[in-house]
């Protein structure tokens, strides 16, 4: 009987076994779906259906930057137990989707499942993701993942920051005005600790400028009706709000914020100081943190 790409993704649906695992089923079995199903219990390859459902509340990141600093990644991948999560097995395949990210940059995470590994490009991400599930012995859930790369000609850096625990991780785009200064030690010192800052202090905007919107009026709004509840004339309503908010920027905006180190002086104050010293425009043009299990 004739084996049809269809026939092969119906099995692996319900088994979660590997595309060439189920191809080798349907065909030992003549394309006996039910037939396939056991065949692939009975040689153990359809655990991770098995496992398909539970929770996956631990884990780790996975975070690796280019040799050149021009590009880095990173991905959340998570698993049931804090146990699993410190063994070797699981950062292994941690470090092996960190590698798949960074070689096929996928737009989604079907595409990153469809994509050929690169340990092995006759399987499948989804194929080394159920091998993982088999062998490690609980459920796995690849997350977020992002990866950022300089622009074409442009001078700079990706910053990248790991915590210790694996669990929080940054991407950070600097760019220098001239390649002399995107070169120098104190450029990566400042991509390095900017990424720090980000990672500790969860800034959602690099700027006020490029704040959500809904977010600062929405802000705004919520003084606004505390100065009215709190009898305020209505005169002076706007000007509280406006400062409320203000005060607000330093808190979520990554350029008004207290620097960790030093804060006597802003992030925007320290990339000026920067600058100045290597003598070229230094800009901070976008980061990303990821926190395992976190929105």
């Amino acid at each position: 009987m004739s084996i049809t790409a269809s026939m092969v993704k119906e099995l692996r649906d319900k088994t979660a076994a590997g595309m060439m695992d189920c191809k080798k089923a349907l065909t030992e079995c003549d394309g006996d779906m039910a037939k396939a199903v056991d065949w692939l219990r009975q040689k153990g390859l359809s655990k991770a259906a098995k496992k398909a459902g539970r929770a996956t509340s631990e884990g780790l990141i996975g975070c690796a930057a280019a040799a050149d600093g021009r590009s880095a990644v990173m991905i959340e991948v998570k698993c049931e137990t804090d146990f699993v999560a410190r063994g070797d097995m699981f950062k292994d395949f941690v470090k092996h989707m960190t590698d798949q990210i960074a070689s096929s940059c996928p737009d989604s995470l079907e595409t990153l499942l469809s994509a050929p590994s690169v340990a092995d490009p006759s399987r499948t991400v989804q194929d080394s993701l159920n091998d993982a599930i088999a062998t490690i012995g609980e459920n796995i859930v690849l997350g977020r993942f992002c990866k950022k790369a300089l622009p074409e000609g442009a001078n700079g850096l990706i910053g990248t920051y790991l915590h210790f625990n694996g669990k929080i991780a940054v991407l950070l785009e600097l760019e220098a005005e001239t390649a002399e200064a995107a070169s120098s030690e104190a450029f990566r010192e400042l991509a390095a600790n900017l990424s720090m800052q980000v990672a500790a202090s969860s800034p959602l905007a690099v700027t006020s400028e490029t704040l959500d919107p809904a977010l600062i009026e929405r802000e705004r709004e919520v003084y606004r009706q505390k100065a009215r509840a709190e009898g305020k004339p209505d005169a002076i309503i706007d000007r509280i709000a406006d400062g409320a908010v203000k005060k607000y920027f330093k808190e979520v905006c990554l350029a008004d914020q207290a620097y960790f180190r030093d804060d006597k002086m802003t992030v925007a104050d320290l990339v000026k100081s920067v600058s100045k010293t290597l003598g070229a425009k230094i800009a901070i043009k976008s980061m990303t943190r990821l926190q395992l299990g976190a929105e």
